[in-house]
């Protein structure tokens, strides 16, 4: 089983939230539907524009805490490293 840190963002240069789950797809839709409650659904939260896969949930864990303590300007950069231009990757993971 693997495990993901993603970075959904409410559009370019919007509102950012990260998460972890053990199925991105299944969690990612969650967020698209606007099914649970929370953050993401009051900022309108949806477009997948990064993700990182573990082996093991614990080191996802630790990476997300890790993440969510970074500056703002930290996560965009990571983000543009990967995606410069914020495209929606759910398609990419959903095949």
């Amino acid at each position: 089983m693997g495990a993901y840190v993603y970075i959904m963002a409410s559009k370019k240069d919007g509102v950012l939230y990260i998460g972890v789950t053990n199925d991105l797809v299944r969690r990612v839709s969650e967020h698209k539907s606007e099914q649970i409650d929370g953050f993401t659904k009051e900022y309108h939260v949806k477009r997948l524009v990064y993700y990182e896969v573990y082996d093991d949930i614990r080191d996802a864990i630790a990476r997300e805490k890790a993440m969510k303590a970074w500056k703002r300007d930290w996560k965009i950069n990571r983000i543009i490293e990967t995606n410069p231009d914020w495209l929606d990757l759910f398609e990419q993971v959903a095949g």
